[in-house]
C-alpha cells in the first residue's frame, strides 16, 4: 500500500480540525477505491465489474433527520418547516467537535471535486469519508477536476460523512442517532449514523438550491435535460414513475444530465458528474443505457446476486425496492461532456395522472407553467406504497420539495421570468392513464408519448389547431403526427363523458386545495394559472 500512503503526504485536513493517526488517502482512482472497499469488506465485485455495497439500516434518505443551521445568514431566507428543520449553532459546533474527535484514529478517504459544470457558479468540494465505497460514489456523482486543477485546489464547501458515528439525541439536539446537517454560513455538511450515499448527493443539491437562486438569481432545477444536434435543449421535470429518465434518454439527443441542473442567463448546466438511477426490475430491453453503464467503476446499492453466481438479480427486493446504481456520466455513450448546453427551447412537465384527466400533451402559458411548476403533480396507484389502495394525488413543489431551502414561489418566479424572456415552450405531458382512471382506463402507450414529445421538439405542433381544457385551461393540440386524434382529447377517450367532467372538477379542486399553503406568497400572475370551472 506504499503508493497510496505517499498520496496522503501531500495534503492536510488541519483546516477542518481533523488529525488522525490512521492513513488519509487523497483522490484515489476508482480502481484503488474498489481495491480498498473489498479489502475493508465494504462490498463485492459483480460479474459486470460493478461494486455491490449495502447501505445498512437506511436504504433511502431520512427527511425528518435533515437539518439546516439557523443563523443570521439563513434565519429570514429559509423556508422553515417540516422540510427545512432548524438546528442551533451551538449544537452544531458541539456535534462537529465530537465528530472530528471520533475520526482521530480512522483511515480516511478524501476527495476534491466540483459541483456545477459552469465554472462561474460551481462549488469546490472537499469530501471526507470513512468508507472507500462512499468516496467512489463521490468520484462518480460529482465533477472530476483535472490533475492540474488539483494542484492548487481551493475548497469552498466541505462534506464530512461518517456512518459509524452516531449522535446522542439528548445532548446533541438531533431526533435520533442519524443526521444530515447543513451549515450554510460555515459551508459544511455533516452526515452521521447513516450509510445511505444519496444523503451526500442530495445535501449538495440543497446547498445549490439555496445559493444559486438566493445569491445569484440562477434557477436550480430537479430535472433531466438533453440537447439535439441543432443545439436545441430540452428539460424534463417529473416525480418518480413519470418517465423522466426514460423520456430524456434519447439516442438521437445528447444527455446533459438526469437529475440536477442550473439555468443561468445563457445556458443549462449539470450540477453533477454522474447518474444515480433506480435499478429495481432493470433490464437491457427497457433501459439499455443504464444497463450498459453498470460496469467497472459503477456501484450498485442494496442489490443481491442470483443464486450461486455473481450476476445481479435486479428483481430482488429483499433489502429494499429503492435499489440503485451510481456511475460517472461518461459511462453513457451519448453523454454531453462538459455537461452544459444552450438555454432550453422546450420544457416538459411529466405526470402519471392515474385519474385519466390530464391530456396526453398540452401547452401551458406563463401563468399555468408557474402554477403547475409549484404544484409538481403526479398520482400514486395501488401497490406503489403501503396503504395505497386507489389512485392518490401527489404534489411536490417544483418537482423536488424535499430539496428546496427557499419558498417554492421564489423558484416559480425565476422560472416564469426565464420562460418569458427566452420564449420557452412549456408542455404538460401525461404518461399515466387514458380512457378512464386506473382500473378502468389504460396506461398511455409509450410510443404515443415519444411521438408527441418528438413533434413538440421538431416544431410540428406550432401550427396546428388547439382546443382549451374546460377545467385546467391548457391548450390541447387537435392533431399530432403518429398519434390518433382521439387519443389527444382525454374526454373523448372516456365512455362516460359526464364521469370525465366530474373527475376533472375533482382533480382541479385537489390542485386548488394543495395550493392553499402557497397562496399568500404567490403573485397574481401565478394564481391566474389555477384550474377554473
Amino acid at each position: 500500500m506504499l503508493e497510496l500512503e505517499v498520496k496522503s503526504a501531500n495534503k492536510s485536513l488541519s483546516d477542518l480540525g481533523i488529525s488522525t493517526s490512521g492513513t488519509t488517502f487523497w483522490n484515489l482512482s476508482p480502481a484503488e477505491l474498489v481495491e480498498q472497499a473489498i479489502k475493508n469488506n465494504e462490498g463485492q465485485l459483480t460479474d459486470s465489474g460493478a461494486l455491490m455495497a449495502d447501505t445498512g439500516t437506511f436504504t433511502g434518505r431520512s427527511p425528518k433527520d435533515r437539518y439546516i443551521v439557523k443563523d443570521a445568514y439563513t434565519s429570514e431566507s429559509i423556508w422553515w418547516g417540516d422540510i427545512n428543520i432548524p438546528f442551533e449553532e451551538d449544537k452544531f459546533d458541539h456535534l462537529y467537535s465530537k465528530m472530528t474527535a471520533f475520526l482521530k484514529d480512522k483511515n480516511l478517504y478524501v476527495r476534491e471535486a466540483f459541483a456545477g459544470a459552469d465554472e462561474q457558479y460551481r462549488l469546490n468540494l472537499k469530501i471526507v469519508n470513512t468508507l472507500a465505497w462512499h468516496n467512489l460514489f463521490c468520484y462518480n456523482m460529482f465533477l472530476r477536476p483535472k490533475k492540474e486543477e488539483l494542484e492548487d485546489f481551493k475548497t469552498n464547501f466541505t462534506i464530512i460523512c461518517a456512518p459509524e458515528f452516531e449522535a446522542d439525541p439528548i445532548s446533541d439536539g438531533t431526533r435520533q442517532q442519524n443526521f444530515a446537517i447543513l451549515h450554510l454560513s460555515k459551508r459544511i455538511l455533516l452526515i452521521g449514523g447513516t450509510a445511505y450515499a444519496g444523503e451526500m448527493k442530495k445535501g449538495i443539491f440543497s446547498v445549490l438550491n439555496y445559493l444559486l437562486p438566493h445569491d445569484y438569481g440562477v434557477l436550480s432545477m430537479h430535472c433531466s435535460a438533453n440537447v439535439g444536434k441543432k443545439g436545441d435543449t430540452a428539460v424534463f421535470f417529473g416525480l418518480s414513475g413519470t418517465g423522466k429518465t426514460t423520456l430524456s434518454a434519447d439516442p438521437n439527443r445528447a444527455l446533459i444530465g438526469d437529475d440536477e441542473h442550473g439555468w443561468n442567463d445563457d445556458s443549462v448546466f449539470n450540477f453533477e458528474g454522474g447518474c444515480y438511477a433506480k435499478v429495481i426490475d432493470l433490464s437491457r430491453e427497457k433501459e439499455p443505457e443504464i444497463w450498459d453503464a453498470i460496469k467497472f467503476g459503477a456501484i450498485v446499492e442494496n442489490t443481491r446476486f442470483e443464486a450461486n453466481s455473481r450476476k445481479i438479480d435486479y428483481s430482488n427486493k429483499e433489502v429494499t425496492e429503492n435499489t440503485r446504481t451510481s456511475y460517472p456520466l461518461h459511462h453513457i455513450k451519448n453523454a454531453l461532456i462538459p455537461s452544459k448546453a444552450a438555454i432550453p427551447k422546450h420544457i416538459f412537465f411529466l405526470t402519471a395522472d392515474a385519474f385519466g384527466v390530464i391530456p396526453p400533451i398540452s401547452k401551458l402559458n406563463k401563468s399555468q407553467a408557474m402554477y403547475h411548476f409549484i404544484s409538481g403533480y403526479t398520482a400514486k396507484v395501488a401497490g406503489t406504497e403501503v396503504g395505497v389502495t386507489e389512485p392518490k394525488t401527489t404534489f411536490s413543489a417544483c418537482f423536488g420539495a424535499a430539496f428546496l431551502p427557499l419558498h417554492p414561489t421564489k423558484y416559480a418566479s425565476l422560472f416564469g421570468e426565464k420562460m418569458e424572456k427566452n420564449q420557452v415552450n412549456v408542455w404538460l405531458v401525461n404518461t399515466g392513464w387514458t380512457g378512464g382512471p386506473y382500473g378502468i382506463g389504460n396506461r398511455m402507450k409509450l410510443k404515443y408519448t415519444r411521438a408527441m414529445i418528438s413533434a413538440a421538439l421538431e416544431g410540428r405542433l406550432d401550427h396546428v389547431n388547439y382546443r382549451t381544457h374546460s377545467v385546467f385551461g391548457v391548450k390541447i393540440p387537435e392533431t399530432c403526427p403518429n398519434v390518433p386524434d382521439e387519443v389527444l382529447s382525454p374526454r373523448t377517450t372516456w365512455e362516460d363523458k359526464n364521469a370525465y367532467d366530474k373527475k376533472a372538477r375533482e382533480l382541479g379542486a385537489e390542485f386548488v386545495k394543495n395550493f392553499e399553503k402557497y397562496k399568500d406568497f404567490a403573485t397574481a400572475d401565478i394564481l391566474e394559472g389555477s384550474p377554473k370551472w
